[in-house]
């Protein structure tokens, strides 16, 4: 593939996201997970709706404690685990690595990569959901300037639109080793 191939956009890279939330989360959920040929039981319901009451992410052990206190009775966090590891592979959760905790996806019928920030007071999470090409940001930069300033940078979507640049077009003005002399 050469450079002129990578800076054309792929036709079905950018699409219009269908977020959801409530009932109609808990029925896209659902459908996403009966389309992948498993089972909507009621202790996956009860998952998934425990797990998208949280407004920050949520480890195994807080959504077992929410379930066993909406169900009267001890959910264990291993029978979790092995729930929200179906869910992170059906697209209906996302593993938040980090914090070794989940969040519910409220467009389960997208498949891409997520991108989350997470505050470190709070815990209050914001889902960036852009399949447009993004860039690092301005201390990425700098630091990959200093150790490779003429590096050729691939910008890609996990939906197939690429770009190639440079750290020069990036950083046109970097500040380097040599302005501290």
């Amino acid at each position: 593939m050469n450079v002129a191939q990578l800076n054309q956009p792929n036709k079905h890279a950018v699409h219009d996201h269908h977020l959801h939330e409530g009932e109609a989360l808990r029925s896209a959920a659902k459908d996403r997970l009966t389309s992948q040929g498993e089972q909507w039981t009621g202790m996956r319901a009860a998952v998934f709706d425990a797990l998208a009451g949280f407004t920050q992410p949520a480890s195994a052990y807080d959504i077992a404690e929410a379930v066993s206190k909406a169900e009267g009775r001890r959910v264990a966090a291993n029978s979790v685990y092995r729930i929200l590891d179906l869910f992170v592979g059906a697209n209906l959760a996302r593993r938040v690595e980090s914090a070794n905790a989940y969040v519910a996806n409220d467009h389960p019928d997208c498949l891409h990569d997520c991108i989350f920030l997470i505050c470190d007071t709070c815990g209050q999470t914001v889902h960036i959901d852009d399949d447009r090409l993004s860039t690092p940001c301005g201390a990425c930069r700098q630091v990959l300037v200093e150790f490779a300033p003429e590096m050729r940078v691939i910008l890609a979507t996990t939906g197939g639109m690429r770009k190639v640049t440079t750290l020069g077009e990036l950083l046109p003005e970097p500040f380097l080793p040599d302005n501290l002399r």
